[in-house]
């Protein structure tokens, strides 16, 4: 179920408030259900807080946020959303079956579901590529694998949107391509609303849609070729520094 935007994120004057610091500034936006929305900015300008504001784990937000038709922190949300942080939240001393199994068990328990949670894990480790690494120690795993188990964890369930908080920091340019392939595979085959922060640029041109974000505000909202074509820019990067550019001359006017 979408809100009566048909959005599966709607945001209207989102503001969240750290001790006497404003960080979200009254943002407002739509996340489109069943493509890949990137959330690009540098780090510190709110990137983590929207997200966790949008699982329903950030305290004192103010204004509205729907998402999936319900408001941000609904409970019957729970099942309906996976998030991946950026350290990932597996147990190193597990392996990644048995993580998978564990979360598997905590989502859908009792002893009569436990042939359809084998299903489902085995499914999904397939689905991420860590078969020929089920067996293997989650903390003896590369930063890329780490990655994928996460993912893993959080594709239990099949929800319907998931939120991945730069999943590929720190991965070398390879890695970071095959998880970009991952995430397109599975909002095309799940039809999956995915909802994915980061503040390498160039991973903006792998995104169906963007919202840039600096200072704790929106600076765009649209498509990688409409922000291309409406800045004059070559680069999403580049049309990103010319709206920085742009929101700093209007400052100054303004004062």
């Amino acid at each position: 179920m979408m809100n009566s935007s048909g959005a599966a994120i709607h945001a209207r004057g989102l503001t969240v408030l750290r001790g006497d610091r404003t960080v979200l500034r009254g943002l407002d936006f739509a996340v489109p259900p069943g493509q890949i929305t990137g959330l690009l900015g540098p780090s510190g300008c709110g990137k983590s807080t929207l997200m966790r504001s949008v699982v329903g784990t950030q305290a004192k937000t103010t204004g509205t946020l729907d998402v999936l038709g319900l408001a941000a922190g609904d409970a019957s949300l729970r099942a309906r959303i996976g998030y991946v942080t950026q350290a990932p939240s597996v147990y190193d001393d597990l392996t990644v079956r048995q993580n998978l199994d564990y979360f598997a068990a905590v989502l859908d328990p009792g002893r009569a579901r436990r042939e359809a949670r084998h299903e489902s894990v085995t499914r999904t480790i397939s689905d991420v590529d860590l078969s020929s690494h089920a067996q293997s120690l989650a903390g003896r795993l590369s930063g890329g694998q780490r990655s994928r188990v996460s993912l893993a964890v959080a594709l239990l369930g099949k929800p319907e949107l998931l939120v991945l908080d730069e999943p590929t920091v720190g991965l070398d340019p390879v890695l970071r391509r095959d998880l970009w392939d991952l995430f397109h595979r599975i909002a095309q085959e799940r039809s999956a609303t995915i909802l994915i922060s980061s503040h390498v640029m160039d991973e903006a041109e792998r995104c169906h849609r963007l919202l840039l974000m600096r200072d704790g505000r929106i600076l765009a909202d649209d498509t990688p070729e409409a922000l291309r074509a409406r800045t004059g820019s070559d680069t999403v990067e580049d049309s990103f520094l010319h709206l920085v550019d742009e929101a700093n001359a209007l400052q100054e006017s303004a004062r």
